[in-house]
Formats: C-alpha cells, sequence, structure tokens
C-alpha cells in the first residue's frame, strides 16, 4: 500500500517510504523481507522458508515460516533442543506443546520450552501457515515452572500503552497498544511474543535493543516498518530483523479513521526489560 499524502504519518521531516525489495545476502543493518520474496524448500512433507537466520546475520533468533499441507504432520523432531514459539498466520488444525495440545486458527499463539517438541496438523479442509521463532536458551536461563503454552494474539491481559521509544527525537503521542502473549511472566526466559495493534495514526515509536535481535511480521491490515532511518510499506507476511542497537518501529499511517487496524507480532531476543518496565510489570521468570 502506497502511504497517503496527508494524515499522521505525512510529517515533513520523517523520510517518505522506501519501495519493498528484497534484502540483500547480507544486511548487517537489517533487513525488510516481503512475504513474496520468501524462498520455499521441501521438507518432511511440508514446505519451509528461513526468514531471518544466518543469512541476514542473526545469530540469536530464526524465524522459519513453516506450510503444512491438508492433512499433513509437522512435528520437528530437534525442537526439544530450542525455545520455540508459533504463530498460525493461515488455516487451521491441532497444535501440540509437550504434552499439550487443542486447537488452532489463525491469530492462535503455541509456545514450547526447551526440552518439550512441538507439533502441528493440519486440517484436512486446507493448508496450515505458520511462522516459527526458534532460539538456544543461553547458559542460565531455563523456562519457569508451568509456562503458558497457548494463547492468541489479541490477548489483552498485560499490555503496554503509550510507548515513546528508546531514541532522540520527537516521540508520537498517538501510540499503539502492544499486549504480551509470552513474555517472562508467562514463564518464557529468552523468546517473547507481543502483539502491536495499531488504529490509524497510531505509532509503535522507534526504539533500539541494546542486545537483542528483533524478528517480527505484519500480521493484518497494512502499515509501515521502520528501519534504521527508513519507512517501508509493509503487508501481511512481511518480515523486518533489526540487529542489536538498529533502529526500528511501525506505524499505521492512514488517515482515514475508519481504515482496518494494522497488526504485527513478534519480539526482541532475548526479551528487552525495558518493556516490561515500560509497562510496569516484573520481569522475573515465573
Amino acid at each position: 500500500m502506497t502511504p497517503a499524502a496527508s494524515g499522521p504519518a505525512s510529517a515533513a521531516r520523517e523520510p517518505a517510504p522506501r519501495a519493498r525489495t528484497a534484502p540483500q545476502a547480507a544486511a548487517p543493518r537489517g533487513a525488510v523481507v516481503p512475504a513474496g520474496a520468501l524462498a520455499f524448500q521441501p521438507r518432511d512433507g511440508c514446505s519451509v522458508a528461513t526468514a531471518v537466520g544466518p543469512h541476514l546475520g542473526a545469530r540469536i533468533v530464526r524465524l522459519d515460516v513453516v506450510r503444512v499441507p491438508a492433512g499433513a504432520h509437522w512435528h520437528p523432531a530437534d525442537s526439544a533442543a530450542e525455545e520455540n514459539v508459533v504463530v498460525v498466520f493461515g488455516g487451521s488444525g491441532t497444535a501440540g506443546s509437550g504434552n499439550a495440545a487443542q486447537r488452532v486458527r489463525r491469530a492462535d499463539t503455541v509456545y514450547a520450552p526447551t526440552g518439550d517438541t512441538y507439533a502441528l496438523r493440519a486440517d484436512a479442509a486446507g493448508p496450515l501457515t505458520v511462522y516459527v521463532w526458534r532460539t538456544v536458551l543461553r547458559p542460565g536461563r531455563a523456562p519457569g515452572a508451568a509456562p503458558r503454552r497457548f494463547s492468541r494474539l489479541w490477548n489483552g491481559e498485560t499490555q503496554l500503552r503509550g510507548f515513546t521509544g528508546t531514541v532522540e527525537g520527537a516521540a508520537r503521542q498517538k501510540t499503539a497498544t502492544m499486549n504480551f502473549l509470552f513474555w517472562p511472566g508467562t514463564g518464557s526466559p529468552q523468546l517473547c511474543l507481543h502483539c502491536g495493534v495499531m488504529a490509524p495514526g497510531e505509532y509503535f515509536n522507534v526504539h533500539v535493543h541494546p542486545e537483542s535481535e528483533e524478528a517480527f511480521i505484519a500480521f493484518e491490515g497494512e502499515g509501515q516498518l521502520h528501519l534504521d532511518g527508513q519507512w517501508y510499506d509493509a503487508r501481511p507476511g512481511d518480515v523486518l530483523y533489526a540487529p542489536p542497537g538498529v533502529p526500528h518501529g511501525t506505524r499505521h499511517p492512514a488517515g482515514d479513521p475508519s481504515a482496518p487496524r494494522f497488526a504485527t507480532c513478534g519480539g526482541p531476543t532475548p526479551f528487552d526489560p525495558v518493556l516490561y518496565d515500560r509497562a510496569g510489570v516484573p520481569t522475573k521468570v515465573r
């Protein structure tokens, strides 16, 4: 979507959005990866694309997109060695985390702590598409005693509002709401999953994570992603990767207040305590 020429996103001092292009092979300052640029490869009866990984310089987090054909099963045997977060992007089926299982559909989320595998089965009616965040726990980190395993992007029980960013410059006062789905308060020691929901004109102000790699996706609606001083148009399925210290953020540039919302999901790895401090919630893994 091309941003409107007037409205909240048209401040004269802000850089104009740049055309969406596929990232270069090495992008030390991060990358915005259009969904159409993802390269899928067959694996164990499914199709998998790595959106964020070593090819972009990521060393802590990996983000895969998995397409499970209708009636098929995805159960990566090596997932127990990692911490995993799954977001259902399309379709429906059944998800398992350790010994727990439940039905899932678009916008449902699954957490599998290190030591437990996760599994997915698509319904016979159609394929299941998921985004999977993966990380190997750093020394000294361990999951909580009874981590939350299932949630939904629209779960608003714990939220951050009024986020003014962490970089110099004028922060926008019309701010997005961020839902915390998986975070230290739910037993996640390194990965986190947040969902930013923006009405027209709202921002999740530009910020940096000094020690964390950020990987998130545009999940619903159309908006813009900020990376290292530039704004990019975004549509559902597009991915942003920002290495430690690289500014990033989001905004919904539509001037029409009745325009559909823009939602993103993902988070910094390892989790950044600043976000929870700003929300007034503890950072201790429960």
